[in-house]
């Protein structure tokens, strides 16, 4: 999946490039923006992705006024946690500008406990894969 944001002023730090804080914002927008489609199913069975780890490499600087684009894709699905991969381009000069590994557990809201990824959780996943995959 491809979410594209424009760097605004209020994303930006004394130093005039986004803030290293702010792409975390950036990531979570783009991951939201994959679960639309499987969102109600979600709510309804009141289960949560919850970030359980993530490790950012800072590439580049992004600057005021570029159009970032943030390609989400999902790189492994375990038994209890799954692994997504983000890369923020820079549409002008297709420059990578920052590249994470996400590692997410689907929390039971009730409980409060990880759910094993079966069933009809990983056909969302397997689901969410595929289309992801088509995005180019």
């Amino acid at each position: 999946m491809m979410t594209e944001i424009i760097v605004r002023g209020y994303h930006l730090d004394g130093y005039q490039h986004v803030n290293n804080a702010r792409y975390l914002e950036f990531l979570e927008e783009a991951r939201w923006a994959c679960l639309t489609d499987d969102i109600d199913y979600f709510m309804q069975q009141k289960i949560a992705w919850v970030v359980a780890n993530i490790n950012i490499n800072y590439r580049l600087p992004a600057l005021l006024g570029q159009h970032l684009v943030i390609k989400t894709t999902v790189n492994k699905i375990g038994n209890k946690s799954s692994i997504l991969s983000q890369v923020i381009r820079c549409k002008e000069t297709n420059h990578i500008i920052i590249d994470a590994e996400v590692t997410f557990v689907l929390l039971d809201m009730k409980t409060n406990k990880s759910l094993p990824i079966v069933d009809d959780l990983l056909e969302k996943l397997l689901n969410s894969q595929a289309k992801l995959a088509q995005i180019k």
